[in-house]
């Protein structure tokens, strides 16, 4: 299951929203990965998701398989959705 989506926080994904991702991501048994110019890194990875300098309007996909799937991109989209709670 994947979903595409931009980065809506003005800073980026910068350390406390990666932080926020990846404690969110860990929560589920499924494999999770961030796509991002057409490579895949594990978003169960702090040093992943903060190596990719993922900026504001940036393009990722949030690809999920495991047996909690859906449960983890629905969590993890609403994250990047509601810009982790910055303004």
């Amino acid at each position: 299951m994947e979903k595409t989506l931009k980065i809506l926080n003005e800073t980026g994904l910068h350390a406390r929203p990666a932080g926020i991702f990846v404690k969110t991501a860990t929560q589920f048994k499924s494999d999770i990965n961030i796509i991002f110019n057409e490579s895949s890194f594990n978003a169960k990875s702090i040093m992943n998701i903060l190596s990719l300098g993922l900026t504001k309007d940036a393009e990722i996909t949030i690809s999920a398989s495991g047996p909690d799937e859906e449960e983890a991109i629905a969590a993890l989209v609403s994250l990047i959705e509601s810009k982790f709670g910055e303004e």
